[in-house]
């Protein structure tokens, strides 16, 4: 077993000790007071300079190796929860109403926590600096960019040299396993919203207004034939409408209607794409039936793509510390989004996957946001562990 490993292990009940802590105190957004007050007290002792949020309850923590100013690496772990109100049944649940970490973000930290203690405890051999970034809004404003402007990735004096995360999953894979893939991971996340502007008029009368509804509906089904016509199957575009409102009663035909959609995009070239030709579908088919069409395309998380040397070298780590049988290469990417992508616009580095489902049955376990979603703790050293083994091999490469 590696150093790594072994320490981590020494470090298991401190570690999923305070995932339950974290557990009981979900908070959301970028103001997370009792997360960061949790953090600071798990890495006192340790020789870290710590600097706290300015917008936000993030923390950063420097260690100095002891051989002096070198490479830099950085790890990351996302703090917030999400407004889920928990029904699951284990001892440590959520004590704030209708709050959950239902996507294992208090895994992230407990166990970039854990890593922070082994790279301490590793601290005279360390050939250059780690930098641990406690990461509040992952699901909401887009902690990561404000924490890039704030400096966190030049905490150390320099800009670090490669980026490092991951991410639990409470289902779909089987306890322990790893999974990743190069390039293009996970998805772009952005919004299309669209407001169909017509006349409202007595429902028995349509032809004396315009009527806004089946307009909306021919739209919608028209910008499902435009992504399969106007793009390329092998660069999928993912476009879902999850809402749409309009109108007051059966016999009134409103003013106007409206719906909003996610659209989700695996390149650069796609994302751009779709903003434009979208829009000019939407007013186009208004414009067609003598309507008008206010379209507001709101840009979101870019597409999170794993550098290749990184993505490599991540996975022969995996495989030298738990074996070729727990690690998995996904053969696609995942049309979630992760805000991680900002910082791996910045610098060369890989995020991965980790299997936390608790379940024997893997598929029908309840997936990551679900208010019954529970994630199996014991597998914090093991990212505890492979965080910190990927920053001594980094910088032990770089040096």
């Amino acid at each position: 077993m590696s150093r790594t490993r072994e320490l981590a292990e020494t470090f298991r009940d401190e570690i999923v000790t305070l995932r339950r802590a974290l557990h009981q105190v979900p908070e959301f957004d970028l103001e997370l007071p009792k997360s960061q007050q949790l953090i600071l007290d798990a890495l006192a002792g340790l020789p870290l300079e710590i600097t706290l949020g300015k917008e936000l309850s993030s923390v950063t923590a420097v260690l100095r190796g002891g051989g002096g100013p070198g490479p830099v690496v950085l790890l990351r772990g996302d703090m917030d929860a999400l407004p889920v109100t928990e029904r699951t049944d284990v001892p440590y649940a959520s004590q704030h109403p209708g709050m959950m970490h239902a996507c294992g973000h208090d895994l992230h930290v407990a166990g970039l926590v854990g890593a922070a203690k082994v790279l301490s405890a590793l601290q005279a051999e360390l050939p250059g600096d780690v930098v641990f970034m406690f990461q509040p809004g992952e699901e909401t404003s887009g902690g990561a960019p404000i924490m890039i402007r704030e400096g966190v990735l030049d905490a150390a004096g320099r800009r670090a040299d490669a980026a490092y995360g991951l991410h639990v999953g409470s289902a779909s894979q089987p306890l322990g396993m790893w999974s990743s893939k190069p390039g293009s991971f996970m998805a772009a996340a952005d919004q299309l919203h669209v407001r169909v502007v017509g006349a409202g008029t007595h429902g028995s009368t349509p032809y004396r207004g315009k009527d806004p509804i089946p307009v909306l509906c021919e739209i919608v089904g028209a910008l499902q034939t435009m992504i399969t016509r106007q793009f390329d199957v092998f660069d999928p575009v993912v476009l879902t409408v999850g809402r749409i409102a309009g109108g007051t009663k059966e016999n009134i035909i409103p003013d106007d209607a409206f719906f909003d959609a996610t659209v989700r995009t695996f390149s650069a070239e796609s994302r751009a794409k779709v903003q434009l030709v979208s829009a000019q579908l939407v007013e186009s088919m208004a414009a067609a039936h003598g309507l008008k069409a206010e379209v507001e395309y709101v840009v979101g998380y870019p597409v999170t793509v794993n550098n290749a040397a990184e993505y490599e070298f991540a996975r022969e780590t995996i495989v030298d510390l738990f074996g070729a049988d727990r690690f998995r290469e996904r053969a696609n990417p995942r049309c979630g989004a992760e805000d991680f992508s900002y910082i791996l616009e910045e610098i060369p580095g890989v995020y991965l996957n980790l299997s936390a489902c608790r379940s024997a049955d893997p598929d029908a376990a309840a997936d990551n946001h679900s208010p019954l979603a529970d994630f199996d703790d014991s597998i914090l050293p093991d990212g505890a562990a492979l965080l910190a083994e990927l920053a001594v091999r980094r910088l032990n490469r770089a040096g």
